[in-house]
């Protein structure tokens, strides 16, 4: 009997799936026949998803309901009811099947033939093989953005597969190789998208029995307290997704929420929903109000209201309350076990107080989040886990946060906390969203894509997750170089919430990758349009400001985001400003500034020794530079794969003296074969610093065939001389 092997996390699954006029596909989780959408429930969804996977082999019931159900107080007759439902959409005879053939009281097999498109692979684009068709390139939506042609063409022209560059940021390499590498934090933002459609007025007929949350207000007068409003929203959600017969929205984005929360008709035709839960919420001691309220989008009357005033220890009982309510008026009594799992996925913890502290966490991984007290996201999320230690949601957060601060900061000793905080979340429930989103994000950063991809498409099939995979599998596209494959999934995830501002940030920083300038500046504008006050988006629009030479409009933009809140980025890289201006001092200044706000990343400890070393402090430069080697060194012992960071190292090396250390390492950047024009920046300093000028030249030359700006060389002190044709400054012992 050819039964169906077991599907490990490495086995990346296939994207979408094509048999006769039948298009499945399972980022999108969506089902259509000859063109036209077919609703299906989530657990049907998921039961043609593995039949597709195994197409051809007999797939066990118990593994099926193992699968899908994960085999907990289900029986049987859950499995028979769904492959009729299957059958019914897709026309499918049960006596003379077509698609699905029953092996009775063993299994199912799916027998259509199949044409499926080839999984994203982690490498090299593999030879077309036969009966399969190439991917396909969904052209953007009206509405969304898409990059100007002579800027994909640079892209699509690149060789081999592509660079593995980390989520980088304009901000980091617009003078000389050593500026802040922040872009990460845009895509490990949680909840990022929103499902609106692909323009914000555009009109879409309501769904009958579906529903959007609103972000919850606060009505507390302690400032900050707005993470606990928005968290009991984004659990309100979750909840309701699993509710059989509803159709709930993602997350409406504050901004499109405070846009059109007086005029929830507007809002139904926007979203596409037929109701709109909102609700306010206020503390008074250790009491909550939550009064909750449910709109009908098609008249603007209110179906039904509650006011609820607990103890704070009761929180659990009033959301399941609310969503019980809410889900009975919109598809009638609630069958038990639906009750039953309503409630479990509103209770995640038996401790309110690791509650709120996971509530708190999930605010702060926000990218523009801050923390009156100081507090961090890595930090909240393990105060939750003090207070419950089985707390698999928070458990996820933390593998999120320490992820976070190994791609933003490099920090090494990040990932082994991620890697073990990862492990236990997937050891206590391996097939919740947020756990899968977690080893996304894990695997994306170890710098394996089949499986970081693998795990996003998995967390795809949750609402509430799936703009955040989306970007996920976009970032991933991006580092090997497949543009166009990126923006497919960027313009989705903007299609899902198209006044996202880290969205178009996003779209912004593939226009920069592929040296379109104009149009980078262009999406940051539109990203600091929508978020105003977000510091980020601020530094990255002076980022490519520099980048495109005009340096005034640069400064500007960085001390915004300074302005808003000082964040070590920005200070690092006001401070690069200076030291391309020979203003030294106030280099040093800046980067002594940043590095008191996290001290961390070994950029800016490059950035300082750098400065210092201008200023006639070698002593100084010289501690700088050897705590920058011993951070970089870490980093590559978990990212061998990084040529930057390589090059970065040698040229470290090169200034304590180390000249064997710093050519083998220049060696090694340089046989890794990406981002050619920053390694070759990098390496030609490194050069410098050995006293070898010819070999420093080469890289000057390669760094410009590789699209580097000339600014970059002449502002650069240790570099302009030799482009002119003078001698290198040798570095001291």
């Amino acid at each position: 009997m050819d039964t169906v092997p077991e599907t490990h996390s490495a086995d990346l699954p296939v994207a979408r799936y094509r048999f006769d006029d039948v298009v499945v596909d399972a980022g999108a989780h969506t089902l259509e026949r000859a063109g036209q959408p077919l609703a299906v429930e989530p657990k049907v969804f998921e039961t043609l998803l593995v039949l597709l996977r195994g197409a051809g082999q007999l797939i066990p019931r118990d593994t099926l309901l193992d699968t899908v159900w994960g085999h907990r107080h289900v029986t049987p007759g859950v499995l028979t009811r769904a492959i009729a439902q299957l059958r019914d959409v897709l026309g499918d005879d049960a006596h003379h099947p077509r698609y699905i053939q029953t092996q009775h009281a063993v299994g199912y097999r799916f027998i259509g033939e199949l044409v499926e498109d080839p999984p994203i692979p982690a490498g090299p684009d593999p030879p077309a093989e036969a009966g399969r068709t190439p991917v396909e390139t969904v052209p953007p939506d009206p509405g969304t953005v898409a990059l100007a042609p002579e800027a994909a063409r640079m892209l699509d022209a690149r060789a081999g597969p592509g660079p593995h560059r980390r989520r980088l940021d304009p901000l980091r390499s617009w003078l000389w190789p050593g500026l802040a590498l922040l872009a990460v934090a845009l895509a490990l933002a949680p909840r990022i998208g929103h499902w609106v459609n692909s323009s914000p007025t555009a009109a879409t007929a309501p769904v009958a029995a579906s529903i959007a949350v609103l972000p919850f207000i606060s009505a507390d007068a302690v400032p900050g307290n707005d993470y606990f409003a928005e968290g009991l929203a984004s659990e309100m959600l979750d909840a309701l997704s699993d509710v059989k017969g509803l159709t709930v929205a993602a997350p409406v984005s504050p901004q499109l929420a405070d846009h059109y929360r007086r005029d929830v008709k507007a809002l139904g035709q926007v979203l596409g929903v037929a109701t709109v839960l909102d609700a306010t919420v206020q503390h008074e001691g250790d009491r909550v109000r939550i009064n909750a309220r449910l709109s009908d989008t098609h008249t603007g009357y209110t179906v039904w209201s509650h006011s609820y005033d607990h103890d704070t220890a009761r929180i659990f009982d009033t959301q399941s309350a609310i969503a019980s309510e809410v889900a009975t008026a919109l598809v009638g009594v609630l069958p038990t076990p639906t009750s039953t799992g309503l409630r479990k996925r509103l209770a995640p913890t038996r401790s309110v107080a690791a509650f709120d502290a996971y509530l708190r966490g999930l605010k702060l991984l926000m990218p523009d989040a801050k923390a009156a007290d100081g507090t961090t996201a890595d930090a909240a999320f393990l105060r939750a886990l003090s207070e419950d230690p089985d707390f698999a949601r928070a458990q996820a957060g933390l593998c999120r946060a320490e992820v976070s601060g190994f791609v933003n900061r490099k920090d090494a000793s990040a990932f082994d906390r991620a890697q073990a905080a990862c492990a236990r979340a997937s050891a206590m429930d391996p097939s919740m969203s947020e756990v899968n989103l977690a080893l996304g994000e894990l695997f994306d950063a170890k710098g394996e894509p089949g499986k970081a991809v693998d795990y996003y498409t998995r967390a795809s099939s949750d609402p509430p997750r799936r703009v955040a995979a989306y970007v996920g599998i976009a970032t991933v596209l991006s580092q090997q170089g497949k543009a166009a494959q990126a923006l497919e999934y960027y313009n989705r995830a903007l299609a899902l919430d198209p006044r996202n501002g880290h969205i178009h940030a996003h779209i912004a920083y593939q226009h920069y990758l592929a040296g379109d300038l104009a149009g980078a500046i262009a999406s940051y504008r539109k990203a600091v349009e929508l978020r105003p006050d977000d510091a980020l988006l601020w530094g990255y629009l002076g980022g490519v400001y520099i980048a495109d030479g005009k340096f005034d409009e640069g400064e500007n933009a960085l001390r915004r985001s300074i302005d808003i809140e000082p964040t070590y980025a920005a200070l690092t890289n006001l401070g690069e400003l200076k030291f391309g201006s020979g203003r030294y001092a106030d280099a040093v200044d800046l980067q002594r500034r940043a590095l008191k706000l996290d001290s961390t990343d070994q950029v800016v400890w490059g950035n300082l020794g750098q400065s210092l070393l201008a200023t006639g402090d070698a002593a100084g430069a010289t501690r700088a530079f050897r705590e920058a080697a011993m951070r970089a060194q870490r980093y590559v012992d978990v990212r061998a794969d990084d040529a930057t960071t390589l090059a970065a190292l040698a040229f470290y090396r090169a200034c304590l003296g180390d000249a064997q250390s710093a050519r083998q390492l220049v060696t090694r950047s340089e046989a890794l074969g990406r981002e050619a024009g920053e390694v070759a920046l990098y390496n030609a300093q490194t050069f410098a610093r050995l006293g070898d000028p010819e070999q420093a030249r080469k890289r000057i030359a390669i760094a410009r065939e590789a699209g580097v700006a000339a600014y970059r060389i002449d502002r650069n002190p240790i570099l302009r001389d030799i482009a002119k044709g003078g001698q290198a400054a040798v570095t001291t012992q």
